[in-house]
């Protein structure tokens, strides 16, 4: 008996422990990409929302810049960030253990929710258009984005899925707005710039009077792409939402991701999710680019399972959930996929 009752005193004790030691981690991080882009005001816009909200549990979350998609996997696996924001191309490579991550797949990754679409703009100057759509990129010197970044990845595959590789360009690795003053100076010709809309460089370039355009993507290149990664969809750039921009173009986009792992609490999770889309007229203040982050379409594109938290809440959203979305962990349960 006395060994029953020292037993039961060993669990209690141990479940008191690991609820104390969840409860002390006062800092939550999430990982971004450089000042300059969308994803760190977004990621501090969060930090705010949420550190606002936790403020009596003491609890703060903070947006941390980084390099882009590639770092925050790293950041991510070596616990320097609780949370992430990712290209869903690069998502989808590191859960699937494809592409830069062939024969290393980081199981514990799991989605939150589509948060903005990464709208693909490639750009060239006018004098090097003949179709219209990106096949022109090929023989002109082309940024594809900073060396190791989320830009220079899906430019990449984009290319492979028309046959092109760095071999069919000139290409150069360069940030968004050094891409534009590149192409005003006459030393480039065109580049990647995959954004939310509107993009400011690009506003830039077409208020600036550049004679440049941005091509357009068909549904035939639409295909190609998703055939090397399904990570894209159809997008279209109204009319209007550049200077002197008198149609529309017809591009694609990739959804940008918010990303945590396993190791991260349930109950968190889904209490995260939830003020995050309620709360959605806050981060459009932070920028205008969260005006697409919708509860309709948060698994728009997604091919990384869903953490348990937010599976919760977009079942009970009502949204209907594509199998290869519904993490193990629920699977295992049985009952809680009911």
């Amino acid at each position: 008996m006395k060994k029953s009752v020292a037993s039961i005193l060993l669990i209690v004790t141990m479940m008191v422990l690991s609820s104390c030691n969840f409860e002390k981690k006062e800092v939550y991080n999430i990982a971004t990409a450089s000042t300059g882009g969308t994803y760190y005001p977004i990621g501090v816009g969060m930090g705010q929302l949420w550190t606002e909200q936790y403020k009596e549990q003491n609890i703060k979350f903070n947006g941390q810049s980084s390099a882009g998609s590639v770092e925050n996997i790293d950041l991510l696996k070596n616990g320097e960030a609780d949370m992430a924001i990712l290209q869903n191309l690069i998502s989808t490579q590191a859960s699937e253990g494809s592409g830069i991550y062939e024969g290393d797949a980081y199981g514990d990754l799991r989605a939150i929710g589509m948060i903005w679409p990464n709208v693909e703009h490639f750009v060239l100057m006018t004098s090097e258009v003949e179709t219209g759509n990106i096949s022109d990129i090929e023989g002109n010197s082309f940024s594809v984005g900073p060396q190791a970044s989320g830009t220079e990845q899906s430019t990449l595959t984009i290319m492979e899925s028309l046959g092109l590789d760095k071999n069919s360009i000139r290409p150069e690795y360069l940030g968004y707005d050094d891409t534009i003053s590149s192409m005003r100076d006459g030393r480039l010709e065109g580049g990647s710039l995959p954004a939310g809309t509107p993009v400011s460089a690009i506003t830039d370039m077409f208020a600036s009077g550049l004679d440049a355009e941005i091509l357009s993507i068909t549904d035939e290149q639409l295909e190609a792409v998703n055939s090397i990664v399904d990570a894209w969809y159809k997008y279209t750039i109204e009319e209007g939402t550049y200077p002197r921009q008198t149609e529309d173009i017809e591009t694609i986009a990739q959804p940008n991701i918010l990303v945590t792992s396993t190791a991260m609490d349930e109950e968190m999770v889904y209490n995260l999710t939830r003020i995050l889309f309620e709360n959605r007229e806050f981060m459009i203040g932070v920028h205008n680019s969260a005006r697409e982050m919708q509860i309709e379409t948060a698994l728009e594109g997604l091919n990384t399972p869903l953490h348990a938290g937010a599976y919760r809440y977009f079942k009970e959203q009502g949204l209907e959930i594509d199998e290869k979305l519904i993490p193990e962990e629920i699977q295992e349960g049985g009952a809680q996929n009911e």
